[in-house]
């Protein structure tokens, strides 16, 4: 985890400098190859996979630079149908429990399918 603070203090310092330079250029995302994923993306969405196995959509993203710190799920599963949203998020939650000791931060987002 120091290598990860390590690493995001150094990209605030180069953000910064980017800003004086070229305020447009400081505030564009950070992109990753869309077919790279890292290893706890890959372990996050296993998890969820099997804890819901009618997800007909699941994204993964780790949004913090990927040190592992902070992460964006994205589910859609009919597993949701008829519960309110606090609910689904709770359900979430609860299959990454061990997951989500090591984590600063965790974004959801839960959908019922339409059809």
């Amino acid at each position: 985890m120091l290598a990860c603070k390590r690493s995001l203090g150094g990209t605030v310092t180069s953000a910064l400098r980017a800003l004086r330079t070229n305020p447009v250029a400081a505030c564009s995302p950070v992109h990753r190859p869309l077919s790279t994923q890292t290893d706890g993306e890959i372990r996050i969405a296993n998890i969820l996979k099997e804890k819901f196995p009618s997800a007909s959509s699941l994204k993964v993203v780790d949004i913090s630079g990927g040190c592992g710190a902070m992460y964006e799920i994205h589910i859609e599963s009919s597993e949701f149908k008829g519960k309110r949203t606090v609910q689904q998020h709770q359900l979430v939650n609860q299959a990454l429990k061990d997951e989500i000791q090591g984590m600063h931060g965790l974004r959801i987002f839960t959908e019922v399918p339409k059809h």
